[in-house]
């Protein structure tokens, strides 16, 4: 294999480097196509996050391509290199495919369990195969991520017991401000998380929702989704003025809400949910009286919601798709190779065949489709043994030497057109 991870999360870098290096919306595309530009780089997904950037890619060379894509994260986030590199992390071939397994199952999120890393996922699949920057490994890698993650979540207790951020998130006002029933709440951002917000504030018993977004279309949908009302922007300080709980989540590269815009709160406490990368709401209303105060730098120390029971459950299955899809993998990379062997067999008899029809030019057609027929016989039963057991020891360790061997021996090349075949063509969709 020959894919490569480089990324960080909340795992290794503090809230205030992940909101630097996050892609904004309008670069993604743009980071991808400048990524699939670099020259040892054949495919490239990019997963962007409120709480982890990674960047997937098969590569032809792993120091330069490491180089490269840590040079581009590093220029898009304003950082230096060398400040970046203290952060990130990088997977290598196998170690790549069971790190996407175990981001895809929510084992290696925030909170543990959490399912939305599943929809966050898809969408830069889709979106890589949009652009054309994922092919044949990627699409593999990455719908086998994908049904791994639904797989854990349906076959685990991880799926019930793991909270998102959200429910955990309103775990932290209920400990303020007791049951949020009867509470009016303002939810700031109308995308998938102002979207859970609302359903979670709804089956915790809000019913006197407040959605404000920039774009009024999306704020009276999602409003009238979650039985809310919406507002434009201009309105949000008067709207905060009245609310007792304000989650906001939007895409915005600058704040949203500013310190002056939230007063003091002695008399009807505030707590004020941060959920967006980079933040929304400016720190410093953290000092202000009766404001309580919770980005995701402070739920990090939110722990796993789940036991440990249910997380080695879906470990363990993590582990076993993993062996299987390598066994896969290491298969399919000696395909080309048999493929190349039986074509080589089959120029030889060709050959033979063509010598047979000059010494004997009389030879009934009848007889000759018996002869030809029986010479192709007898290679394909010489070669059935071998080509069957070096397929069953592609995925054994070592077994790529196996393949290795055939070609050295036969002087076989893979690459030519005749094993081009064998090589799965790239995906023509999305969707999963």
């Amino acid at each position: 294999m020959s894919v490569l991870v480089v990324g960080l999360s909340h795992r290794t870098a503090p809230v205030s480097v992940l909101e630097r290096a996050a892609v904004p919306v309008d670069d993604v595309r743009k980071t991808i196509e400048e990524l699939h530009r670099a020259e040892m780089i054949s495919e490239v997904l990019l997963l962007s996050t409120c709480n982890r950037v990674e960047v997937y890619a098969d590569v032809a060379r792993f120091h330069p391509a490491v180089a490269e894509i840590t040079t581009v994260l590093a220029r898009h986030s304003g950082l230096a290199v060398s400040d970046l590199s203290d952060h990130l992390y990088v997977h290598f071939a196998e170690a790549a495919a069971e790190h996407m397994f175990t981001v895809a199952s929510g084992l290696d999120s925030m909170v543990i369990g959490e399912s939305q890393i599943l929809g966050q996922l898809r969408a830069a699949y889709a979106l890589g195969t949009e652009l054309g920057s994922v092919g044949t490994v990627l699409h593999d890698l990455a719908q086998t991520s994908l049904r791994v993650g639904k797989r854990v979540h349906s076959e685990t207790g991880i799926d019930r017991a793991g909270a998102s951020i959200v429910s955990v998130a309103l775990d932290r006002a209920e400990d303020v401000l007791g049951s949020l029933a009867g509470r009016r709440a303002l939810i700031v951002g109308a995308g998938s998380m102002g979207a859970l917000s609302g359903a979670t504030l709804r089956r915790r018993g809000v019913t006197d929702l407040v959605i404000a977004n920039r774009s009024a279309e999306r704020a009276e949908r999602l409003a009238t989704n979650v039985g809310g009302h919406a507002i434009t922007l201009a309105e949000l300080p008067a709207a905060i003025a009245e609310a007792d709980l304000l989650v906001s989540s939007t895409g915005s590269t600058g704040l949203v809400v500013e310190a002056d815009a939230i007063g003091s709160r002695a008399e009807r406490p505030l707590v004020v949910l941060d959920l967006a990368l980079p933040r929304d709401v400016d720190p410093a209303v953290a000092v202000q009286l009766g404001v309580t105060y919770v980005d995701l730098e402070a739920l990090r120390t939110g722990g796993a919601m789940v036991s440990d029971d249910e997380v080695d459950a879906a470990t363990a299955i993590v582990v076993a798709e993993l062996r299987d899809y390598l066994a896969e993998q290491q298969r399919l990379a000696v395909a080309p190779t048999v493929t190349a062997l039986r074509a080589r067999a089959n120029q030889v008899i060709d050959t033979e065949l063509s010598r047979l029809d000059g010494r004997l030019p009389g030879l009934h057609p009848e007889e000759r489709r018996e002869v030809a027929d029986a010479v192709r016989r007898a290679v394909e039963k010489v070669l059935h043994a071998p080509t069957v057991r070096v397929k069953e020891l592609a995925s054994t360790p070592g077994g790529d030497q196996y393949a290795a061997a055939l070609r050295e021996l036969f002087d076989l090349d893979p690459a030519a057109a005749e094993s081009v075949a064998a090589v799965k063509q790239p995906p023509q969709t999305g969707r999963s």
